[in-house]
């Protein structure tokens, strides 16, 4: 016979499995509860893809947030108030709470750079390579400000921003986070990282022929064909069973290299760029001998999603044919050279002179560990700053601005009628579990911790926040601890669009 269990769920004597960990092992979710759950699942994947590209921080936040307003929903739901309405109010606090935000946030000018380089501390705080903020924020900020390009396509745009209570215009600036390369090298240390004046190849030289490792005055030729002896484009077999006819075919091999070679040289190129070949070598050892003797610098097996950020950056264009070999499509560059970083090579392209707005770092880190956080870590920071350039504002974090909009959502839920209010009101009450993770994350009473938060807020402290290191409440924006407008309005609307989509849902149809 069935029971109920204290979580008011359906329970049944012998279930396939517990879904809740019930001390009885007898309680199963009902329908709603297993098809939100797996909806939830399902959909928590693409908010937090929809998260990183737009803010590239604040994924948790989200994961949070979209948590707390499903079980809120869940609430709502067993009090017999319908999804669309829970829906359609969810959209309209979603809205409000980013007006809040705006309102509350604080102009930043990108001139500022001492500002910047604190939100990108921020940032950097939680990161296992946390104690080299110091060296990757102002590097991060650095590298931002360096690709942003006033002259871009979209310089006619116009993003409204609320400063307190007037509006006002500002233009907005475009930034592609392709236009900074990342190159990871094992060896040394986090403070070994360095902004290069430049390009930097993780490949090497070519040297099979004895060719030049070092090169001044460099015309750089980024090629897509292959210097080669040409294939059929059927597969084939051919039987040569003469030696005349077989040196024949050696000699019109050599010559036809050797004019490749006559008019690359021709052109005016010593440093040749080959993207790697799928289809047959890129370069043969008759080829690298022949451009090793004609003073031509080969560094092969460029990747093909690196052409569009080296064509970029040297100010040539890619040749997708011998014939195409012109001068003015090269690139120059004041020198080329191959040097040790640690137990490994790179190639160092400087001094260039049509250089495009790109930047490259290059990462170094003790262990495989260490790079890799520490290139995720200065991505993240990248990302903030981006987020800055792209909506000047900061608001404050340690969790004020979330209890800033729930309390701003209970007042304004109060003139609101009939179910909408509860739903609002709902929807402010879920705004407290991020606060309340923080504190429980830091290992403080969360209860007491987030009370005194909302009493101070209730007194009008709005940048009152979470202070993790000393353990209480204080002006959390004199702390320096700030996050960039876009992060938090961004996190707000994808995880309530993400509840909204889960609330639309009937049933799921498993599928085996």
């Amino acid at each position: 016979m069935a029971q109920r269990c204290s979580r008011r769920w359906r329970c049944r004597i012998q279930p396939p499995r517990c879904w809740w960990n019930c001390p009885s092992h007898r309680c199963v979710p009902s329908i709603e509860t297993r098809t939100y759950r797996v909806a939830i699942w399902s959909a928590d994947r693409p908010t937090l893809t929809a998260q990183d590209i737009n803010a590239g921080d604040g994924t948790t936040s989200v994961v949070v947030l979209a948590g707390a307003l499903l079980k809120k929903s869940m609430d709502l739901i067993e009090k017999g108030i319908h999804p669309t309405v829970i829906s359609d109010a969810m959209n309209l606090a979603g809205e409000k709470a980013c007006a809040i935000l705006e309102e509350n946030a604080i102009p930043v000018d990108l001139s500022d750079r001492e500002a910047l380089i604190q939100n990108a501390t921020t940032s950097l705080g939680s990161k296992v390579v946390s104690q080299y903020s110091s060296i990757l924020a102002p590097m991060a900020v650095d590298c931002v400000l360096g690709v942003v390009d006033p002259e871009s396509p979209n310089r006619c745009a116009r993003v409204a921003v609320l400063r307190r209570r007037s509006r006002a215009v500002v233009p907005a600036l475009v930034v592609d986070l392709r236009d900074i390369k990342l190159v990871k090298k094992l060896g040394g240390t986090v403070e070994d990282t360095e902004m290069i004046d430049g390009l930097v190849f993780e490949q090497h030289v070519s040297k099979s022929a004895s060719g030049p490792t070092r090169v001044t005055n460099a015309k750089v030729g980024l090629i897509q064909f292959c210097v080669s002896p040409p294939k059929t484009d059927m597969e084939s077999n051919v039987v040569v069973s003469d030696y005349a006819q077989m040196d024949r075919i050696l000699r019109e091999e050599r010559n036809y290299i050797l004019q490749m070679v006559k008019k690359i040289k021709a052109s005016g190129c010593n440093v040749l760029l080959i993207q790697k070949s799928i289809l047959r070598d890129a370069v043969t050892e008759l080829s690298l001998h022949y451009l090793a003797k004609a003073k031509i610098m080969v560094i092969k097996d460029i990747e093909r999603d690196d052409i569009e950020f080296i064509s970029k950056s040297l100010g040539c264009l890619p040749i997708s044919h011998i014939d195409h070999m012109k001068p003015e499509k090269l690139g120059s560059a004041g020198l080329v050279e191959e040097v040790n970083v640690g137990s490994e090579k790179i190639v160092k392209i400087t001094e260039i002179e049509r250089r495009g707005k790109t930047t490259t770092v290059l990462v170094r880190g003790s262990n495989k560990l260490v790079l890799g956080e520490a290139e995720r870590s200065l991505h993240d920071a990248l990302c903030v700053v981006k987020c800055l350039v792209q909506k000047r504002f900061l608001i404050a974090g340690g969790g004020a601005p979330e209890i800033e909009v729930s309390r701003g959502l209970s007042s304004w839920s109060k003139t609101l009628e009939g179910a909408a209010s509860y739903c609002v009101r709902a929807f402010a009450e879920a705004f407290e579990a991020i606060p309340y993770t923080l504190a429980e994350n830091a290992g403080l009473n969360a209860i007491q911790i987030v009370t005194e938060l909302k009493a101070r807020h209730a007194n009008g402290e709005v940048q009152a926040g979470i202070n993790v290191r000393r353990g209480c409440i204080t002006n959390i924006y004199e702390e320096n601890v700030v996050q960039p407008l876009l992060v938090s309005t961004s996190a707000i609307s994808l995880a309530s669009e993400c509840v909204r989509m889960i609330l639309k849902i009937d049933d799921v149809v498993p599928v085996r």
